[in-house]
């Protein structure tokens, strides 16, 4: 029976640079040999990118937080249940952008969720999976927003005001504090070789021990 695999998620505020670092740390987990599945919140399955296309579509005046608070868990049970856990029971090494510390963050710190109500969820939605690593990209809001304004067309969350940037980042960094032995908070605002190599060496201690 191979041992079970290891899950890691991809946190940040808009513009952190989580696509540049999931590449790149894709290339270095696989040059160790590691059989990896490369995910996405809220996505990764066929009901999750459907799920996706509502809560990003800028045209969705109408769905509420709670919906919103729901939908992201809709989407997050199916890919637990669909995806993430056959590949972890397989043995195989999970690299998710975004999972459960992003609803405290969004539609928590930035909808005004209460925290009670998302961990009641999420104890029902995800069967108790619990990142082995979460690595925490963190930057100023203004900075992350000029990073992001160049992309394209904002979606649905993107055109959101500074103000519920910061609280979605102050609810980041409360996790992170509250759980050191599972996060690792990344300067952000460093050039990407260093965002790299900073989290390389995070994930180090998951290479060897025992599952």
């Amino acid at each position: 029976m191979s041992r079970r695999g290891r899950f890691i998620t991809l946190e940040g505020g808009e513009g952190a640079g989580k696509s540049t670092l999931l590449a790149g740390l894709r290339g270095h987990l696989e040059s160790r040999g590691v059989d990896l599945l490369l995910t996405r919140e809220p996505g990764g399955t066929a009901l999750g990118e459907a799920v996706r296309a509502i809560v990003l579509d800028p045209a969705r005046h109408d769905l509420c937080a709670e919906s919103e608070l729901l939908l992201m868990f809709a989407s997050r049970a199916q890919l637990v249940r669909e995806t993430i856990e056959p590949a972890l029971a397989a043995g195989r090494w999970v690299l998710c952008d975004r999972y459960v510390d992003a609803s405290y963050a969004y539609q928590g710190g930035g909808r005004g969720q209460p925290a009670e109500r998302i961990a009641a969820i999420e104890q029902w939605a995800c069967a108790g999976l619990v990142p082995d690593l979460t690595l925490l990209l963190d930057l100023p809001v203004s900075t992350g927003r000029a990073r992001a304004a160049g992309r394209g067309a904002a979606d649905r969350i993107e055109v959101e005001a500074d103000g519920f940037f910061e609280r979605v980042r102050a609810a980041y960094r409360a996790r992170a504090a509250a759980e050191p032995q599972r996060f690792r908070v990344i300067d952000a605002s460093q050039p990407a070789e260093a965002v790299l190599r900073d989290a390389v060496a995070a994930t180090a201690h998951l290479f060897g021990a025992d599952a």
